[in-house]
């Protein structure tokens, strides 16, 4: 989240709203001042509550044309309902919910199984707030088991540059060197090359993207455990990977499912993925799975007597409620895996469509096609005299929300824009963004002449 501090410097508010928010007392909206800093003194009926907060929400971007977000923005009406009726449920309270912790057992063997895990019996996993929770549970276990390994230097993980900005936070909160590869001329994401000349006796793992956020791309999973398995033959330093799929582990199983990527490669020893982004449900819930028991010190799980009942828990947090849970189960018994391959696949051809509609305009170059994660970038040509931040500041006109930002190192000298292709996102709304963007082409050439200047944006993690 955000950190937000301080208090507001804007100026005392003189009261005032609309008087027919105000029910049975017109009188209410003369000096009602919405409250920024401390609590209003005295209620006010509900209705002019949610008027009113409803309101200020109407300056947030329309959520559905959101192309800067991963995260599900569209969810059929009965899951809606569904949520609604558990998020009273704290997943916590295992006891108290048996059903909604059986819910959870199940959506974790169902991915265990997508995932191709030698044995169900042997598995373990759990659901998160998200990947970063379900990261740094990753990341905990691979330094664990460095740590019984009874190695007396520095730990450190190795990871490319393009990982999601949580893998970065884990390093400094867990004390763990991060060794990031950086991007080199038009490698944009990890190598096994790369990879394996930056590990040592001290290395707790080796994290590979099935899906990078910089531009959609997988990385070589299966090249990587290789590299990693010559290496064990050579120094004898037994590296294991941990497979963040935030995004493509609920792709790949179902678009590229002949793709070595997960369990089936014995070097990977845990994945995670995200249920409210191609998981399909909303905001927010991971999973992390690990191969077996012995990919999870044991040590790191506590049982914990709560309400009556005894129970593991490995988390970071305690109290979240049960919805998304719900909404997780309710999606894989609606879809099936028939359902989520022709979702997924829907948003892949889009992508497609989408993307070859840009390169066809004339000014643009693709980095990626979207035949990977739905998700592909794109820049603009040298000789062109406008950049992607001009671009993207015009769609915003019309309602698109499409980040423009800077690569890392060493690419900074790249400006792109990405587009992230969801269900619900039609192929009647990617011809409208090709209208809007065959549009703004000519008027931006016309206005030309100003320099590009890629520091005007910085890296963007989602």
């Amino acid at each position: 989240m955000v950190l937000h501090q301080g208090k507001t410097d804007l100026p005392d508010r003189v009261g005032g709203t609309n008087p027919m928010y105000a029910g049975t007392n017109p009188a209410l909206a003369a000096g009602f001042v919405m409250p920024h800093d401390k609590l209003l003194d005295t209620p006010v009926p509900p209705d002019t509550a949610l008027q009113l907060v409803r309101d200020e929400l109407m300056l947030d971007g329309n959520a559905r044309l959101n192309l800067a977000t991963f995260v599900t923005t569209w969810m059929e009406p009965q899951a809606r309902e569904l949520m609604a009726e558990c998020v009273d449920k704290n997943m916590i309270d295992k006891d108290e919910y048996p059903q909604t912790a059986e819910l959870e057992r199940r959506c974790v063997n169902i991915l265990a199984d997508l995932w191709h895990a030698p044995d169900l019996a042997d598995i373990m996993g759990c659901s998160t707030t998200g990947s970063s929770e379900a990261c740094m549970l990753a990341g905990m276990a691979l330094k664990r088991r460095w740590s019984k390994l009874g190695r007396t230097g520095k730990p450190n993980l190795v990871m490319g540059v393009n990982v999601q900005v949580c893998w970065e936070k884990f390093c400094e909160y867990w004390e763990v060197e991060p060794r990031l590869v950086p991007m080199e001329g038009d490698r944009y994401h990890l190598s096994a090359e790369e990879a394996v000349a930056r590990c040592d006796e001290n290395t707790i793992g080796v994290v590979a993207i099935l899906g990078s956020t910089f531009d959609g791309s997988y990385e070589p999973v299966a090249e990587i455990s290789a590299a990693l398995d010559a290496l064990q033959e050579r120094a004898g330093w037994d590296i294991p990977v941990h497979v963040d799929g935030a995004s493509g582990a609920m792709i790949a199983p179902f678009l590229d499912p002949e793709l070595e990527w997960d369990f089936r490669l014995p070097r990977v020893a845990s994945i995670n993925t995200s249920g409210h982004k191609y998981g399909l449900v909303y905001p927010g819930v991971g999973w992390v799975i690990w191969r077996n028991k012995e990919a999870l010190p044991s040590e790191l799980v506590f049982n914990v007597n709560y309400l009556g009942g005894d129970m593991p828990t490995f988390a970071l947090n305690f109290s979240r409620p049960g919805a998304e849970v719900a909404a997780q189960y309710y999606t894989f018994v609606r879809l099936g895996r028939e359902g989520f391959r022709a979702v997924q696949q829907a948003s892949r051809d889009v992508a497609t469509h989408l993307s070859a509609g840009i390169a066809d305009l004339g000014p643009f170059e693709l980095l990626t096609r979207g035949d990977q994660l739905p998700v592909f970038a794109v820049t603009t040509r040298p000789d062109v005299n406008f950049d992607v931040f001009d671009v993207s500041r015009r769609l915003r006109e019309r309602g698109w929300l499409v980040p423009a930002y800077t690569f890392p190192d060493n690419r900074t000298d790249l400006a792109v824009l990405r587009i992230v292709v969801r269900n619900g996102f039609t192929h009647d709304l990617a011809d409208l963004l090709l209208a809007d963007l065959a549009r703004v082409v000519p008027e931006l050439e016309k206005e030309g002449g100003r320099p590009k200047d890629p520091a005007k944006a910085t890296a963007f993690h989602h």
